[in-house]
């Protein structure tokens, strides 16, 4: 008998891979492990792979009203919105995120102006954490840059919301790798990394529970934060009582 239930919980994958689809992505492997266990509990999963879609730099919620001739964007933040937790995935490249990453966080930062039905903006109530791959340090590095955006964004940060898996310095057989150079590798590079299946089943659950906190308890309390009252002439009760 399970002593959670974590229902009517939805999450959403943010794949910032270079490799558009059908390409093998060895951090969409690795998240492989946390949607496995998120399935596992009733939650519905999504996945998208922001680099298989036209999404234009820019610091607009819609590009096309600024020169770009496409941009599907508006409809990919659709499915973000529907989501509890919104897990951003991706590779190291020279020590940082990938550029796919860094665009997805300015997409979204594009999004931060507008509300929820309690005037706040629009990521409060969502939880928020990433999970990180490469060849080279930069786990931590990563990790942190991503957190703070979140959180600045108004995503609900919980304790342990980071988890990866890297090879060691320079060239190498990537996570969930089963060859390199001709010879066999066996389990799959990775599989067996105690500290990386610890931590990502933490990350996991730190998220599932800070997400159906918020679910019970109608999200984020909206007393002394709400960006509507504040304008509306909340900003005097508060400042100068």
């Amino acid at each position: 008998m399970k002593l959670h239930e974590f229902k009517d919980i939805r999450a959403v994958f943010i794949n910032c891979t270079l490799k558009k689809s059908p390409r093998l992505s060895h951090t969409s492997t690795l998240a492989d492990l946390s949607k496995g266990i998120m399935k596992r509990e009733g939650v519905e999963v999504d996945e998208i792979r922001l680099v298989d879609h036209d999404v234009p730099p820019g610091m607009y919620p819609d590009m096309t009203d600024h020169g770009w001739e496409k941009d599907e964007w508006p409809s990919l933040f659709e499915r973000i919105l529907l989501a509890d937790i919104v897990v951003l995935t991706s590779p190291i490249w020279l020590g940082d995120i990938s550029s796919i990453a860094k665009k997805l966080i300015e997409r979204l930062d594009s999004m931060s102006g507008k509300t929820n039905s309690k005037g706040q903006f629009i990521f409060y109530g969502k939880v928020g954490g990433c999970i990180i791959t490469g060849n080279e340090d930069g786990i931590k590095h990563c990790s942190r840059g991503i957190l703070y955006s979140f959180q600045h964004l108004g995503f609900t940060i919980p304790p342990q919301a980071d988890c990866g898996w890297i090879g060691e310095v320079g060239p190498g057989p990537s996570y969930g790798d089963t060859t390199y150079q001709g010879k066999a590798i066996d389990p799959p590079m990775g599989y067996n990394s105690d500290f990386t299946n610890r931590n990502i089943t933490f990350m996991t659950y730190n998220l599932l529970h800070l997400a159906s906190i918020l679910k019970v308890n109608n999200g984020f309390p909206k007393y002394g934060n709400s960006a509507t009252d504040w304008e509306n002439g909340m900003r005097w009760e508060f400042i100068n009582p």
